[in-house]
């Protein structure tokens, strides 16, 4: 068992101390999370990738005692708390204003990687991808974990405890799913 999973069972029984030494341990990994997901949403926060991961820190430290198994799975929530964070700030730009013309969405990491998303894109993958989570979970977490967390496929196999070919079809099947949500 590793350091850090033996301080994520340390912090899940409550000792505050070891959830702060995780995050210490992990910041590198945390940092790169966050520039991940600030690069998919571009100028529409003002929070840079340092920001964003104490925001995210100051989030788990109100959720509470939160049990994680391994590195991976906090890193996977870590992820989600994130793009949450992203979000309510696209919303709370979206607040002031509506309507504004349609444009298409690329859910190709490869593609996505290098291109901003403005703020009324993002609030429409975002409702797709609650959709999706309706339907079925584990393709939204193959969504959240690629396209706003950065993982690659092995990252998420090991994570999910499947194969990456099953993350691979899993993949493919979200994007379709999520095409067609954001035409409608």
């Amino acid at each position: 068992m590793t350091e850090i999973t033996l301080l994520l069972r340390a912090a899940g029984a409550g000792d505050s101390h070891a959830g702060d030494q995780v995050v210490s341990l992990l910041y590198d990994e945390l940092h790169r999370l966050a520039r991940s997901r600030l690069q998919h949403a571009g100028e529409l926060t003002l929070l840079d990738a340092t920001s964003l991961v104490h925001e995210s820190y100051l989030h788990l430290q109100r959720a509470g005692e939160l049990d994680f198994a391994n590195r991976r799975h906090f890193l996977a929530y870590a992820a989600k708390v994130m793009r949450n964070i992203v979000i309510d700030i696209a919303r709370a730009a979206q607040s002031g204003r509506r309507g504004g013309a349609a444009l298409h969405v690329t859910l190709n990491t490869e593609v996505g990687d290098s291109v901003a998303v403005p703020e009324d894109e993002l609030l429409r993958v975002h409702e797709a991808l609650d959709e999706l989570a309706g339907v079925d979970a584990r393709l939204a977490q193959v969504v959240e974990m690629r396209y706003f967390g950065g993982l690659s496929e092995a990252e998420i196999a090991d994570c999910l405890g499947v194969t990456a070919r099953t993350v691979q079809r899993d993949w493919q099947k979200a994007r379709l799913f999520l095409a067609m949500a954001l035409k409608a």
